[in-house]
């Protein structure tokens, strides 16, 4: 098949120049800046290292558990094992019947180990089996120096995880809207208790979103965080940070003064039209199927080229039939590509072109 390219509109997006952002450090062992929509990378300090995460664990156990096809309104029945551990805790008794939404919330606000084993009990059948489903999740999301042995972050052989994997799990947390609600969540009382959120964030930072906060003797403090501003959502995670409500502050502030997210393209927005044949519509317009966004670093601009895979389209052709690409490069690097689709069903009313006898019988009949 012919293939068409263009550059897309007959200019660049240039963005207006921002004043150069101060160098960030943090005290952590680890630590990662990451615009959450694109992924991209705006600081990083021994981002591979595999390192001991203690709560922040939970936020893989909340979004398996919510993944499970469990309803939140399923009541669970505590077992005798499920209080069988040590740190925080709601204090679950045996023979409690509580909800799996408040379990959830004990778990992420107040961090109960005890809601953990019960939450991966219920949702994976046992708890061995939610971990194992814990470990298919990391894979599927790229965690590629993550292991998990436990649902609730205790010191565990074989339980660990990155700084940057931390990251990409927070993308798919907040991705599930459910989870983005509940880290966001100040203080909550549901089935008589009242959580209220561990992360300070959300109290000292304009914008923060959320999401977890962990700490055991071992690991030290963990902390990953979320917040977002002018349409730009920032994660930050610090491993083994002793001043991690300060330092996450300092990246936030780095990432929103050093960085500005240019929204090229939205879904639903026409960038051409294609020509039509075997219809009485002669054009049919062509957009989006998703957004085209890239954080951008002062200097940096973000390039657009159409791409069609025809030069026109024959009738008849469904409404959303792709017929493109959309590619958006920065300093000649590819860092996107949207799908372009039909605005609106093609109908084939028109018939194939007629020979002059056709014409001159169908100007006699009429």
């Amino acid at each position: 098949m012919k293939r068409w390219k263009g550059i897309f509109l007959a200019f660049l997006l240039v963005l207006t120049q921002i004043p150069a952002a101060q160098a960030v450090g943090t005290s952590a062992s680890s630590a990662i800046l990451m615009e959450a929509g694109s992924g991209r990378v705006l600081y990083e300090h021994n981002a591979d290292e595999p390192r001991l995460i203690a709560s922040i664990t939970k936020l893989m156990t909340a979004l398996v558990a919510l993944e499970s096809g469990k309803s939140l309104d399923d009541v669970v029945t505590i077992q005798a094992e499920d209080t069988r551990t040590e740190g925080s805790a709601l204090y679950l008794k045996p023979g409690e019947h509580v909800k799996l939404e408040t379990l959830l919330y004990g778990l992420l606000l107040h961090s109960g180990n005890d809601a953990a084993l019960a939450i991966a009990r219920f949702c994976g059948g046992s708890v061995e089996d939610f971990v194992a489903g814990m470990n298919a999740r990391a894979r599927e999301l790229g965690m590629t120096n993550s292991h998990f042995a436990n649902p609730n972050g205790l010191n565990d052989e074989g339980h660990y995880s990155s700084a940057r994997d931390m990251a990409l799990l927070a993308r798919a947390c907040l991705d599930n809207e459910y989870l983005a609600q509940m880290v966001s969540t100040r203080t909550i009382t549901l089935d008589g208790r009242t959580f209220t959120n561990h992360n300070k964030l959300l109290w000292r930072y304009e914008g923060c979103v959320g999401m977890k906060t962990g700490f055991t003797e071992k690991a030290g403090r963990t902390l990953v965080s979320a917040a977002r501003r002018d349409g730009m959502t920032l994660i930050a995670v610090t491993l083994n940070d002793p001043d991690d409500w300060a330092d996450h502050a300092a990246l936030f502030d780095y990432g929103f003064s050093a960085c500005t997210l240019a929204a090229e393209v939205q879904t639903g927005e026409t960038v051409g039209s294609l020509p039509v044949s075997g219809s009485l519509l002669p054009l049919v317009p062509v957009q989006a199927a998703e957004d085209l966004s890239w954080p951008l670093l002062e200097g940096e601009t973000l390039e657009t080229e159409l791409e069609l895979t025809q030069t026109s389209l024959t009738a008849p052709a469904a409404a959303g039939t792709q017929v493109g690409v959309l590619r958006g490069y920065v300093n000649g690097v590819q860092v996107g590509v949207v799908p372009l689709v039909c605005a609106a069903a093609v109908p084939r009313d028109l018939a194939e072109p007629q020979n002059p006898l056709q014409r001159l019988l169908g100007w006699l009949w009429n």
